[in-house]
């Protein structure tokens, strides 16, 4: 991945003196999905909607694909698929309907691929918009994103409402986009989802980027849960001088300790006291890291 598919320089939002969103930086590739986290009010929605050109930013730029999203606001509509988080839809009309309307904005699509995303979603396009579930409508809003096989596809909060199986393939609909080389930014509250299918992850707080990693760096700078077993009984105070050891617990020949460092530094500060004999760790997921961001930031603000 060695292309900018977006690409944001000092992007910021202030309504008044609210500041909603404030110098984000973002360079997001080519085959890439990237999840974007955060907390309502964190600026996820804004910074999406900034973006998009549905609103002007109070600074800074955003180039999608090389081109200004403002001055190309138009042309860019052809080569982007977007699914808003307040989707809204034409009552009256089917889901068929509804996404016939679309294809024929966008000048038409293949419409034998629009009824293998209908199959693949399990969504019923017969039936009128407004006597939808949510999660029904949502699946028609999720097809109008994909079915114009756009080189970028933004979405917001896409598994509102969806049952898990719906869900999980979306989640291979995403990973399929990507494997061909087009681009997914995906904003969410479902973590879960964002660990199984993104390639980077930012965490955004009060409009301002906080952290932008892998999923892979991310985990390995997370704390997890640690348990030694050892020839003899341990001392608690051999683990609590290794950097990043904390809550250490110890009961004859076992030791369990909450651990954020180098694990190379926490075997070899047991080696040189003892024989280990077992070793286990229950890795972070993504929320337990999410937490770990919001309240390291909470410290030290």
């Amino acid at each position: 991945m060695s292309e900018c598919a977006i690409c944001t320089e000092s992007l910021t939002k202030h309504y008044g003196k609210v500041e909603a969103l404030n110098d984000l930086d973002l360079d997001i590739q080519k085959g890439e999905v990237f999840g974007f986290l955060g907390p309502n009010g964190a600026g996820k929605t804004t910074a999406i909607r900034t973006m998009m050109d549905e609103i002007r930013a109070t600074r800074g730029r955003v180039t999608i694909l090389g081109m200004d999203s403002h001055e190309k606001a138009v042309e860019l509509r052809q080569k982007v698929g977007y699914l808003p988080g307040d989707l809204a839809l034409y009552p009256n009309l089917t889901g068929h309907d509804t996404l016939t309307f679309y294809a024929n904005l966008r000048g038409g699509v293949d419409w034998t691929y629009v009824t293998a995303l209908a199959d693949r979603l399990d969504a019923d396009l017969t039936k009128k918009v407004g006597d939808l579930s949510s999660g029904n409508r949502q699946k028609v809003g999720l097809i109008q994103a994909f079915m114009s096989k756009p080189d970028i596809i933004i979405m917001d909060e896409p598994s509102s409402g969806l049952d898990p199986l719906v869900q999980r393939e979306l989640q291979k609909m995403m990973r399929e986009v990507a494997e061909e080389g087009r681009t997914v930014f995906l904003s969410s509250h479902t973590l879960s989802e964002v660990q199984r299918v993104a390639h980077r992850v930012g965490i955004i707080r009060h409009g301002r980027l906080i952290a932008l990693e892998t999923v892979q760096a991310l985990r390995s700078k997370a704390r997890r849960q640690v348990e030694i077993e050892l020839d003899r009984p341990a001392d608690v105070a051999d683990f609590q001088a290794v950097e990043g050891v904390t809550d250490v617990r110890a009961q004859n020949h076992h030791v369990v300790m909450t651990f954020g460092g180098d694990m190379g530094a926490l075997l070899k500060a047991a080696e040189d006291r003892y024989n280990i004999v077992d070793i286990s760790t229950q890795s972070a997921d993504l929320e337990e890291i999410f937490l770990t961001y919001y309240q390291d930031e909470e410290a030290s603000a």
